[in-house]
């Protein structure tokens, strides 16, 4: 098996840099096709969330869909993930977080608005939404559809919540010596009594969760900064010049520093993976348009990679700590903020690093949740079936070596977003039809109301959804 995840791996991440390439070039496909809509539209991405409290029987509000794509892309890769990037690439890798961000913007724009325009009502009359429906509906290709669904169950139904887990019990063990093996069944214990509330039971849960923690671990990374404010622009200064090759080590580092920062912040954002569409799918938009789920989607890209990423970066270049020979985790994380406060950082950080991958964990959960009415196993055996699958996983990944963790969710990660890349860029006139209808209408200070005859689509439509 390691073998193989090894092999797959290094086609996608390593020697073979496909999914580099593909990422890179889809974020600058759909800037352009999308007008730079991350930078002209920046301010409305925060404007659309006014009213975003409002949900209904069918599906949650926008701000609880927010909050669920924030829960899961907020979690190990923020911390641990940074962390990771800059022990493999230094501090050049910052800046390559930043450029895939700035570029999943759009991206993740492109694919929301596709979740939320084919999404369906399930057996409880609730939305459900994602790759493998907008593939099948959109594109009429079943067996691409099954192939995303697929990876989608082995990424984030299995791997992704062993990886968090990974991440919790070894933060708690550094810092309270807990054994991985007891943290694990609590957190399994725990997991397994929020999701049993399904996709909404996990959304109202992030809505309460993500808020609190995002603050709280933004205002500690102002302190942070203001404590060592003089470092500052000698800390910006060593980012930009290792993420262009221009300190001593040479070419071998930028290549570090790309390769790291665009694989770290992918993992840590998801911006064309095709997981966030998912949350997309499950909201009642307002306005009651696909597009405004694109433009709330795309703040959770610019929160998660450009704001709390940065914090974790500032946090570990301004401790002036050594770094290790090996590949860093959370620990490295812990160090730095014991630099900074003193012995109280290791359990501060254990602290947030629990919250962060625990709302990973739950999240993960609901996105494959999703997928089982693709299957028609959306009834009492097909969830028992799962759930009991999902746990088994989560209580696995207290235990498993980080390096072998790491190394199962990279490969789900890199098959998922290979399959969801190909299917958004063959659906980019319906993208681009969505986002022109969408501005029209505001430009025209009309009611942004969408009905399924206002474009021209690829494929068809639930019936009765956008009528």
């Amino acid at each position: 098996m390691n073998e193989i995840v090894s092999h797959v791996n290094n086609l996608l991440w390593g020697s073979g840099q496909v999914l580099i390439y593909v990422l890179v070039l889809a974020g600058l496909w759909f800037t352009y096709r999308l007008g730079f809509i991350q930078v002209k539209h920046f301010r409305h991405m925060f404007t659309v969330m006014k009213g975003s409290t409002k949900g209904d029987k069918s599906g949650v509000s926008s701000f609880l869909a927010l909050c669920t794509g924030l829960s899961a892309r907020v979690g190990s890769g923020n911390l641990a993930g940074v962390a990771m990037a800059i022990s493999l690439g230094g501090a050049g890798a910052i800046f390559w977080m930043w450029v895939i961000a700035i570029l999943g913007m759009a991206t993740g724009f492109a694919e929301s608005v596709l979740g939320q325009l084919y999404k369906i009502r399930d057996d409880h009359q609730e939305y459900r939404g994602g790759p493998a429906y907008y593939i099948q509906q959109g594109l009429g290709n079943k067996w691409l559809a099954l192939t995303f669904s697929v990876c989608l169950f082995f990424g984030y139904g299995f791997c992704f919540s062993a990886l968090q887990t990974n991440t919790i019990t070894d933060a708690l063990n550094y810092a309270f010596d807990i054994p991985t093996l007891y943290s694990g069944l609590v957190i399994t214990f725990v997991a397994g009594i929020i999701v049993l509330g399904g996709f909404r039971g996990v959304a109202n849960f992030a809505g309460y969760i993500v808020p609190i923690m995002g603050v709280t671990f933004i205002l500690s990374a102002i302190v942070v900064f203001a404590l060592n404010f003089q470092a500052v622009p000698a800390m910006f200064a060593d980012i930009f010049a290792s993420a262009f090759g221009l300190k001593e080590a040479g070419a071998g580092a930028l290549g570090a520093a790309i390769k790291a920062g665009i694989q770290r912040g992918l993992y840590s954002n998801e911006a064309g993976s095709g997981s966030v569409p998912h949350a997309a799918a499950s909201a009642t938009p307002y306005p009651n348009h696909p597009a405004s789920q694109g433009y709330v989607q795309m703040l959770g890209v610019f929160l998660d990679t450009i704001i709390l990423c940065t914090c974790t970066a500032m946090i570990i270049l301004l401790a002036d700590i050594p770094m290790g020979d090996n590949v860093e985790g959370i620990r490295l994380m812990q160090d730095a903020m014991t630099a900074h406060i003193g012995g109280s950082g290791v359990y501060f950080v254990a602290a947030i690093i629990t919250l962060f991958a625990f709302t990973s964990v739950v999240a993960n959960y609901a996105y494959a949740e999703s997928n089982l009415h693709f299957y028609k196993l959306d009834n009492k055996v097909g969830r028992t079936i799962y759930t009991i699958i999902y746990l088994v996983m989560v209580l696995w990944g207290a235990n498993a070596p980080l390096e072998q963790a790491w190394a199962l969710a990279d490969m789900a990660l890199g098959l998922m977003t290979l399959v969801n890349i190909v299917a958004i860029i063959l659906l980019t006139p319906t993208i681009v039809a969505l986002m022109k209808d969408y501005q029209k209408k505001r430009d025209a200070g009309e009611e942004i109301t969408f009905k399924s005859s206002d474009i021209e689509f690829q494929g068809k439509l639930e019936n009765d959804i956008w009528k």
